[in-house]
């Protein structure tokens, strides 16, 4: 376990979510600490790459609370692998609220970072909390509509097949069916492009419980969310970092859309959807993750 990293849970709806917070060294000086609350993607958990970002994070000053949304990872919630847009929406405003509650910090300094869906959900949560201090959306999903547009049409047609069956199954008490989060390109999932399964693969490394399933059912619940389209309603600063070519949430939606705060700061890096996470292409994100927080939620000296 890392040093500056505690286990910690909290409740959203009844049910536990699990979650990592993190504290800076330097926190003992009296002043309240501003705190970033961080959730992953599309079936991502806290254990694939989040712990790199909330390092740095910490290193720099602030606190972060890192949190599995319920049904995936070390949090509760049956079915197992269920992604509930309501719900998880639900775990953003409990571990928002959770974070507040926290000894020590600043309950007006609070960031939201979200990556890829979760991105999307930071979004949502800048346009409805007004009382947040800054928000960060990394590589978001922003309509789910356009991208569907952007899979196989062939594709799009059998993952809706599974999602009816899912969806009746479900009605019925019958077990969830299951459909990859990410695969091969032409084999129904929830991402096929060419770099989503070599993406979260890479990402799954680094959780050795990674179950790269999605309950076919939750397809329209991706199908039929659309953050961006209440961009306009975001009065704290946001951070959008986009990527190009970005084959899993199209970056031309998201930059139309997300442009529409009147204090985003939308700035496009040259990678794909998953190179971000990684590397070089990781450490000038962050950096300018930080540069951003410093402009506009300062640690106090």
């Amino acid at each position: 376990m890392r040093e500056n990293r505690e286990n910690t849970e909290f409740s959203s709806g009844g049910e536990r979510c699990d979650a990592w917070l993190y504290r800076p060294e330097s926190d003992d000086d009296g002043a309240p600490t501003p705190v970033i609350v961080m959730a992953h993607g599309l079936g991502g958990t806290k254990a694939m790459h989040l712990d790199a970002y909330a390092q740095r994070f910490t290193a720099a000053g602030y606190a972060c609370l890192v949190f599995d949304y319920r049904h995936f990872g070390d949090s509760a919630g049956l079915p197992r692998q269920l992604l509930s847009v309501p719900r998880q929406l639900a775990d953003w405003e409990a571990a928002i609220a959770f974070a507040r509650s926290l000894p020590g910090i600043d309950a007006d300094r609070v960031v939201t970072w979200g990556t890829s869906f979760g991105g999307g959900h930071s979004l949502t949560m800048a346009a409805r909390d007004h009382r947040l201090a800054a928000a960060i959306a990394q590589c978001p999903f922003t309509d789910g509509l356009a991208s569907a547009l952007a899979v196989n049409p062939f594709t799009s047609v059998r993952v809706t097949c599974a999602a009816v069956r899912d969806l009746i199954g479900a009605a019925r008490g019958a077990a969830p069916r299951y459909l990859p989060s990410a695969a091969r390109p032409g084999v129904p999932s929830f991402m096929s492009a060419y770099d989503a399964l070599p993406g979260i693969t890479a990402l799954g490394a680094e959780d050795a419980d990674f179950d790269n399933r999605i309950t076919a059912r939750s397809a329209f619940d991706v199908l039929f969310y659309a953050p961006g389209r209440h961009t306009k309603d975001i009065r704290c600063p946001v951070y959008v970092a986009l990527c190009d070519p970005d084959t899993v949430a199209p970056n031309r939606t998201a930059e139309r859309q997300t442009s529409r705060a009147s204090g985003a700061e939308v700035h496009t890096y040259p990678v794909g959807h998953f190179d971000i996470y990684f590397g070089e292409h990781f450490d000038r994100a962050v950096s300018d993750y930080l540069a951003f927080l410093r402009r506009h939620v300062p640690v106090a000296t």
